[in-house]
């Protein structure tokens, strides 16, 4: 088994600072469905970045971020501290439609590196990601020098790439890894979901 985590910090500034895992897509919200997703693949999920409330489907923890209002990588930096397995699965709170058997996938790909991270067109989706405990000492180090990209960390440890034709065996990778960063998009994968559906 591995760990499991939402990073849910950001302000959200194009949503009015709202919880973009509490947008509803598809009649759920974005959290219920990645917290559906994965209970199939991890027995430890966490919720990391504090923004998150109510309650859950499934059994979660809250990990508040060491260093707040340092971006994802201080997310990284809390949940591999935490986590109660060597492998841990990051996922973005804005990404509705990253499967279990994705995740599954990357779990699959983790037994000899440090990453194992999806690569498009667009570049690198660290925040649909497996890391290894081992990236803590690098994320922190990072987080230190104030140098805050997570692609950044790829150069020091050892990365599988998932590549685009490898992700199409799971769906469209387009919209497997899309973000909810504004309201179009937002608009874009309630469509696109309720049509799947």
């Amino acid at each position: 088994m591995a760990s499991a985590a939402i990073l849910s910090g950001g302000d959200a500034r194009r949503f009015g600072g709202r919880d973009k895992g509490g947008l509803v897509i598809g009649g759920r919200t974005i959290r219920d469905r990645q917290l559906t997703m994965l209970a199939a693949v991890s027995d430890d999920i966490m919720i990391a970045g504090g923004r998150a409330s109510g309650s859950y489907a499934v059994p979660v923890r809250l990990v508040a971020d060491r260093r707040p209002g340092r971006g994802p990588l201080a997310g990284l930096e809390a949940v591999l501290e935490a986590a109660r397995h060597e492998l841990t699965v990051v996922v973005a709170c804005d990404m509705p439609c990253v499967t279990a058997e994705l995740i599954a996938r990357l779990l699959e790909l983790a037994p000899d590196v440090d990453v194992v991270v999806p690569r498009t067109e667009s570049g690198y989706h660290p925040l649909c990601a497996v890391y290894r405990r081992t990236c803590l000492p690098i994320v922190s180090e990072q987080l230190d020098a104030d140098r805050l990209a997570m692609k950044d960390l790829f150069p020091w440890l050892r990365v599988r790439v998932v590549s685009e034709p490898e992700l199409a065996a799971f769906g469209d990778p387009q919209w497997l890894l899309a973000n909810v960063n504004t309201p179009a998009q937002h608009d874009e994968l309630e469509a696109f979901l309720i049509h799947e559906l």
